[in-house]
């Protein structure tokens, strides 16, 4: 059995051990809806969610020995993907969305009336 930090490196969700070992400090590796440790031993069966970039990844491990870094082929015979499709984006939307520049400030009255007409409010 191989630690979970080396186990999520090895099956390339995390560039890198320490990345994966600083997502299950911060709290974003769960296993078996149970908070993870990084030593912590990986076993087959065993359901990891990864928090990472605003989605998150369900995944079912089958090959629990990975220690070391293997290619992308090898890697997805390791675990079974059980991660929600996203859902389509609404047709309504689709070029409808407010940009405003990072670091513009608060909106104008003119410019919060535009969002409000935008939104439908």
């Amino acid at each position: 059995m191989a630690r979970l930090d080396a186990w999520l490196w090895s099956v390339r969700l995390f560039k890198t051990r320490s990345a994966a070992t600083a997502a299950c400090r911060g709290g974003h590796v769960r296993v078996n809806d149970a908070p993870a440790k990084a030593a912590q031993p990986v076993a087959t069966g065993d359901r990891i969610r990864v928090r990472r970039e605003g989605e998150e990844r369900i995944l079912q491990v089958t090959n629990p020995t990975l220690a070391k870094r293997v290619g992308a082929p090898v890697a997805q015979t390791a675990y079974v993907d059980h991660t929600p499709d996203k859902p389509p984006p609404i047709d309504a939307m689709s070029g409808k969305v407010a940009v405003r520049d990072r670091g513009a400030g608060r909106p104008t009255k003119k410019q919060r009336r535009d969002l409000d007409a935008l939104r439908g409010r």
